[in-house]
């Protein structure tokens, strides 16, 4: 990734929001046999492992990088800001949908 913490934090956004939209898709289609059964928590936990490698790699490559070249500073700065830019979206959300804009 960059050492742009915004660029980081939009590159999850934008992972998380096509995973979203994917999972939506495939919700609306119909499954009536016992193979969904089968494939639906195979299909859960395999999205779960890729979505960790997934954001391991947008919010730490760069850091770990930066840390291994002796910018220790400098790694722990962008992780940081990495997660705070990151984590303004969820809460901003948390926030409409309490405050009923969202619903």
């Amino acid at each position: 990734m960059t050492k742009n913490p915004f660029y980081n934090a939009f590159a999850a956004i934008i992972y998380i929001v096509v995973i979203v939209f994917s999972i939506n898709l495939i919700a609306d289609k119909e499954v009536n046999d016992g193979l969904a059964q089968f494939i639906t928590p195979i299909m859960m936990l395999s999205l779960f492992v890729l979505s960790a490698a997934v954001m391991g790699y947008v919010f730490c490559y760069q850091p770990l990088r930066l840390y291994l070249d002796g910018k220790k500073k400098e790694a722990v700065s962008l992780f940081l800001k990495t997660v705070g830019v990151f984590s303004t979206v969820p809460i901003v959300i948390l926030l409409l949908y309490l405050l009923g804009i969202l619903s």
